[in-house]
């Protein structure tokens, strides 16, 4: 079950039924239907909350969009996502994209992570990149060839 929730800030998500349909399918498709959707949540919060949970779980001192933790089994892929609403507003502007298509990317990026893939080095952050595309165009949230 993906349930959809906020801390310390207002958010109402649209189409909430579409993108847990969209992280659903990416889900089968990245496991070839060898796991299942377990408890997924994500959660809408504040930059300073975002920043708190940082320094508090990963040691690190600093603004990110979003923080994903992995709780999956041997058969369920389960996990939080922990995005901040203000980043993820402050991208869009500066990617000049609009807030949809930036949070559905991150949205894709947090569900990527928990399927096990990485950014940490540039070759990396090239595969994360390009399935972030895929998912995104499959989905048809932008114009990129699949």
């Amino acid at each position: 079950m993906i349930n959809y929730l906020t801390e310390q800030v207002k958010f109402d998500l649209r189409d909430k039924r579409k993108i847990s349909d969209w992280i659903k399918e990416t889900i089968r498709e990245e496991t070839t239907g060898n796991k299942v959707v377990g408890d997924i949540a994500i959660v809408f919060t504040s930059d300073e909350y975002l920043r708190e949970i940082n320094i508090k779980f990963l040691k690190k001192d600093y603004y990110t969009d979003i923080i994903s933790f992995d709780n999956s089994t041997e058969k369920k892929i389960s996990g939080d996502l922990i995005i901040s609403k203000e980043r993820v507003k402050e991208n869009s502007i500066q990617y000049s994209q609009s807030f949809c298509d930036e949070l559905h990317r991150v949205v894709i990026h947090g569900i990527l992570h928990i399927l096990g893939y990485n950014d940490l080095i540039e070759s990396e952050k090239e595969i994360m990149s390009k399935k972030e595309d895929y998912y995104l165009a499959k989905r048809g949230w932008i114009n990129n060839a699949i």
